[in-house]
């Protein structure tokens, strides 16, 4: 199973549309649960930081592999992705991928991390990252099956 757990939710109609359009393709090869949590109002980083990670936590299951995306993390090609998450599964029964606020994530939950995990030295917007995490992962699920996708 994939979870992804994220800070803040989706309000455009054509993310939501991106969003949903594959998590049904990838129904075809595991169950994919998106947990969004409110992202926080303050003008203090570290207090915005701090009541994320305590939000983020109440999802994240010992038994689970954490990748969090981080914009200092490991870039990877698709075909080394798909692999990751095959070698995952070796030893894993689920994989928690964490996408942070704007302000990225708490110190606390990149320690728990199994992996850092980034898709480019570039800030995306948090909401369009989770449709293109969302396609990496199909890509990677048609890689691993030895299907046909496009390149």
């Amino acid at each position: 199973m994939i979870k992804i757990i994220c800070v803040g939710k989706i309000k455009e109609k054509y993310i939501k549309e991106a969003v949903n359009e594959y998590l049904k393709r990838l129904s075809k090869y595991t169950k994919v649960n998106i947990i969004e949590v409110d992202d926080v109002d303050n003008s203090n980083i570290d207090i915005i930081l701090l009541k994320e990670k305590e939000k983020i936590e109440k999802y994240i299951d010992s038994k689970d592999y954490i990748i969090t995306l981080e914009i200092e993390g490991n870039m990877l090609s698709s075909i080394e992705f798909a692999k990751k998450i095959d070698e995952i599964y070796l030893n894993y029964p689920n994989i928690t991928f964490i996408i942070g606020g704007s302000h990225g994530l708490h110190s606390d939950i990149k320690n728990k991390s199994n992996y850092k995990l980034s898709f480019s030295k570039l800030t995306f917007p948090h909401q369009l990252f989770r449709v293109n995490l969302l396609e990496q992962i199909y890509r990677a699920y048609k890689i691993n099956n030895n299907e046909m996708y496009h390149k």
